[in-house]
């Protein structure tokens, strides 16, 4: 069985396509044909050895893969045929096993390709905005990374709840896709995107700061929210891990709000179920589709890789295998 193997933890350059990979075990779950499969920055973690979930060498990357289920357990929910999509640990292969829990039918309207860069993105970025941090109707949401595959789904989930959206982003290539994904307002990055913040909102500031990148603008994110604004910290794109001051959040009263969706989501079933039913909503009433940046054939998985620790990436991006 191909599938994109990591030989050892020294990053994209050591990961590589093999033809003999250990067949999945289907268990009680879902057994499918993969066709495509996303790449996630844990992915990218995960070949330096810096996730918190450390497999034995050499093992299969891959968390999120659509395709046709090719067998599924008595109770699961599933049968032969069906296209879905699935988070699945060690996916990218031509053959995945999910839990039924991890497992959605694929919408209608979705390509294989949209489905493989859905559930990871659209499940944090909803997990984020609703349950950790409390979007409500008529609320300003400002998305840092806004053209990247996080940034998108959170443009899109805050738009479905009839919030207003600013995206940052660093180029003008960034600024399309950003408001391809239906940002009302975009801001550079590379400029003084505080102040420029500060002007959309009439000196207030975002209700709402998604910030699945970190780093040096952490300090800037706390002074652009308003007041009771929350700042959800989705995860350190850009590599280091920012601090915050505290009496910056009692004088402001600003929240900061940890959003830790794959471990916590993962452990109640109700909860995916739950998250499931309201993105096949918002799909149903074209409110979110995923936005899908480059394709690469599974053998340019490291490639992909590349891409994406080297920040070129917009939207989703996505490995074919069928």
């Amino acid at each position: 069985m191909r599938a994109l193997r990591v030989t050892e933890l020294t990053g994209p350059d050591a990961v590589v396509v093999t033809q003999d990979a250990p067949e999945p075990e289907m268990g009680a779950g879902v057994l499918i044909d993969v066709h495509a499969g996303g790449v996630a920055f844990p992915d990218l973690l995960l070949t330096r050895g810096k996730y918190q979930v450390k497999p034995d060498l050499p093992f299969t990357l891959g968390t999120e893969v659509a395709g046709t289920v090719d067998a599924a357990a008595a109770g699961s929910g599933f049968e032969r045929g069906e296209r879905v999509m699935a988070i699945s640990f060690g996916g990218l292969a031509e053959r995945a096993a999910a839990e039924p829990h991890m497992t959605f039918r694929l919408p209608a309207s979705f390509s294989m390709e949209q489905g493989a860069g859905f559930i990871m993105n659209y499940h944090t970025s909803h997990f984020a905005l609703h349950r950790r941090g409390g979007l409500r109707e008529g609320e300003t949401v400002l998305v840092h990374g806004a053209a990247g595959g996080v940034g998108t789904a959170a443009i899109q989930i805050a738009r479905g709840a009839g919030a207003r959206t600013i995206g940052v982003v660093s180029s003008e290539e960034k600024e399309r896709v950003a408001r391809e994904a239906g940002a009302d307002e975009v801001v550079r990055g590379d400029h003084d995107w505080l102040a420029a913040v500060r002007e959309l909102t009439a000196g207030r500031g975002a209700d709402v700061l998604y910030d699945p990148v970190g780093g040096e603008r952490f300090a800037d994110s706390v002074r652009a929210l308003a007041p009771e604004g929350r700042l959800l910290v989705v995860g350190f794109a850009d590599g280091q891990i920012p601090t915050v001051t505290a009496n910056r959040l009692l004088l402001r009263n600003v929240s900061v709000v940890g959003v830790g969706w794959g471990a916590f989501a993962g452990d109640r079933p109700e909860l995916m179920a739950e998250i499931g039913a309201d993105l096949e909503r918002l799909a149903d009433a074209g409110h979110v589709r995923p936005l899908v940046g480059r394709t690469y054939p599974l053998e340019q998985g490291a490639q992909a890789l590349r891409d994406l620790e080297q920040r070129r990436a917009t939207g989703k991006l996505v490995l074919t295998l069928r």
